[in-house]
This record gives C-alpha cells, sequence and structure tokens, in this order.
C-alpha cells in the first residue's frame, strides 16, 4: 500500500479547519514543529518534512518561515511541487526563485476572492479622504466636536476623475462602486483591458493618469518593477489636491514623499489600508489629521476569509488530486 502524499500546514485557519481536515482522505496533513525561520530551514534540512507535495500558507505564516526567498527555497523538501498562497497579494513569495527551482515550485493565490471586500474598504478610503472624514472624527473623540480651527471644507465625489493603477480584479470591482457615486474613470495597466473588461473605463498613460486624476487609487501587485512607483517625482506631476487612496501594498508608495506632499498640500488628504513598514506606521501620517488610517483591514470580514481559505484549500486538494492548480499566479501562468 503506498503512502499517501504529505500536505503542509504554514499558519492557522479561522474558518475553514473543516475543509482542511477533510483532505485527510488523500494526504497526510502535516505540521512544522519550527516557529521561526532559522528552525524552519533546519528541520527541511534534517529531512522531517520529505515528502510533503504540497503547502498551504497564510500571510502570517511569514513568522515561521520568513520569505519565501532563493535561500528558503533551496532548502524546501525536493518532493514539494506546490504553494497555495492564502491571500490575492503574494509579494512575501519570490516567484522567480520558486520558477527557476528544478522541478519548478508553482505557485497559486486567491485572485478574486478579495475582491468585493477590499473594493468596499477602498470606497470607504475615498470618500472619507475626500470629505476629510478624519480630522473632525479626531476631533470629536478629543471631546471639541468639530475641533478648532474647522475642518477643511470636504469635496464631493460626483464628477471627480478616479485614476485607478492596476485595473486587476479589486481595481474593476472599485470602478463599478466609484461609478455609482457618480466618479468618472480612468486607469493604467500594463496592458490595455478588453472592451469588455473595461466596461467603459478609459485606459491612459502613466502620465495621463498622474496629470489627469482628482483621486488616485492604487490597486497594482507589488514587485521589484512597482515599488515605489509612486514617489516625489509622480507627486509633483499629479493636481494640486489630489487625494491618494492606497489599498494594494504599503511599499508602491514612498511613504516620506508623501508625508511631504501632504505638508505642502500638493496631496489634499490620504486614505492608507496597507503601509511600507507594517505594523510600524510613518509618525507623518499618524501625526497628520488629514489622514484616513486603516490598519490592513481590507478582507477583514468572516465572509471574505473564509472565502481566501476555502479557495485555498482547493488548490491544494487540485494539486494532490489532478496536479494542477486552481490558480496559479501570474508569472506562472505558462508553466
Amino acid at each position: 500500500m503506498c503512502a499517501k502524499p504529505k500536505a503542509l500546514l504554514l499558519g492557522k485557519f479561522d474558518h475553514a479547519q473543516k475543509a482542511w481536515d477533510s483532505l485527510s482522505s488523500i494526504a497526510e496533513l502535516v505540521t512544522p514543529a519550527a516557529t521561526n525561520r532559522a528552525d524552519f530551514i533546519e528541520e527541511c534540512k534534517s529531512g522531517k518534512l520529505d515528502g510533503v507535495v504540497v503547502a498551504y500558507r497564510t500571510f502570517d505564516s511569514v513568522s515561521i518561515t520568513g520569505l519565501i526567498d532563493e535561500e528558503l527555497v533551496s532548502v524546501l523538501p525536493k518532493s514539494l511541487q506546490f504553494l497555495a498562497h492564502c491571500g490575492a497579494g503574494y509579494d512575501q513569495v519570490d516567484v522567480h526563485a520558486c520558477t527557476a527551482r528544478n522541478p519548478p515550485l508553482r505557485v497559486s493565490n486567491v485572485p478574486t476572492a478579495v475582491d468585493d471586500a477590499t473594493a468596499d474598504v477602498n470606497m470607504f478610503l475615498i470618500l472619507g479622504a475626500l470629505r476629510n472624514f478624519n480630522y473632525g472624527m479626531h476631533h470629536l473623540r478629543q471631546g471639541s466636536f468639530k475641533g478648532s480651527p474647522l475642518p477643511r471644507l470636504g469635496h464631493d465625489p460626483e464628477g471627480k476623475v478616479l485614476g485607478i493603477l492596476g485595473m486587476g480584479g479589486i481595481g474593476r470591482n472599485l470602478k463599478k462602486k466609484a461609478e455609482a457615486f457618480g466618479m468618472k474613470v480612468v486607469y493604467h495597466n500594463r496592458r490595455q483591458l478588453s472592451e469588455e473588461l473595461a466596461a467603459g473605463a478609459k485606459y491612459v498613460s502613466f502620465e495621463e493618469l498622474l496629470s489627469g486624476s482628482d483621486v488616485i487609487s492604487l490597486n497594482l501587485p507589488l514587485n521589484k518593477h512597482t515599488r515605489h512607483i509612486i514617489g516625489k517625482p509622480e507627486f509633483e506631476k499629479m493636481k494640486d489636491g489630489v487625494v491618494i487612496v492606497n489599498t494594494a501594498r504599503g511599499a508602491v508608495m514612498d511613504e516620506d514623499a508623501l508625508v511631504q506632499a501632504l505638508a505642502s498640500g500638493k496631496v489634499y488628504s490620504a486614505g492608507l489600508d496597507v503601509f511600507e513598514e507594517e505594523p510600524k506606521v510613518h509618525p507623518g501620517l499618524v501625526a497628520n489629521p488629514n489622514v484616513l488610517l486603516v490598519p490592513h483591514m481590507g478582507t477583514w470580514t468572516v465572509e471574505t476569509q473564509t472565502a481566501m481559505e476555502e479557495w485555498a484549500i482547493e488548490n491544494v486538494r487540485l494539486a494532490l488530486e489532478t496536479g494542477k492548480l486552481k490558480s496559479p499566479v501570474f508569472e506562472q501562468a505558462d508553466l
């Protein structure tokens, strides 16, 4: 009788433990003994994880393994063929290193399970930043109602141009929500979308998006090409009084440059769900009452996190049963 393949759990479940346990009929479910990167590397080298074919990982499992980088990929069990990441963004995983491995380590994410919830937070931040609600809320909690001096008058979303940088699933979901508030949507992407996917949104160059948008929303993945894609030179090209919103990854924007742009008035206000050095937040952002801050809660709902966990577990199941992934990451689509 052949031994079952092993499936490795990195992290924990909050909602889909039963779905994971159900995989026991087709795999031996294992967890690492290690609780830090150094010990995890030694555990891999020792052979204790040999036979693991697929690993499920959460965003928070970085505390166990550290980044899935070239060093770690080189010591992972040779049997490991698939890595199912429970998240839409996968900047913790060096896909290039995974692809270069022989044989390649195939990576999946949950590309659309997060769209609705993240776009909801995105729209909340756009409205809150346009109306400068944070200033009033801050002073209300301090006992001075609207504050003194009174908050600056905000702006209505109707008629404003929303520039979406990164028109993936979240960006397209945001487009529909923004149009319900009367906003006009333009976008820039690594490639122009089909007319069906764009659904009436106008494709513009990066320069046109910077100079022509009243509100700019960052919805692109973080990688070596997008790190600090918004910095001091980009702020200088924007309209005076622009509003910036980021629900992607903190490091797609240079936070020092944002703090300076807010101080100069170039940026009217900002709404941020993500930060460069989470959980640390730039003190210049914390101190500025015109910045609406949310502690990375874009997918912080029962429904969305359940859907994410179940989607990633389905990737594990398909890897075990068919040798294929439901949703391989973009960079490995041709593998």
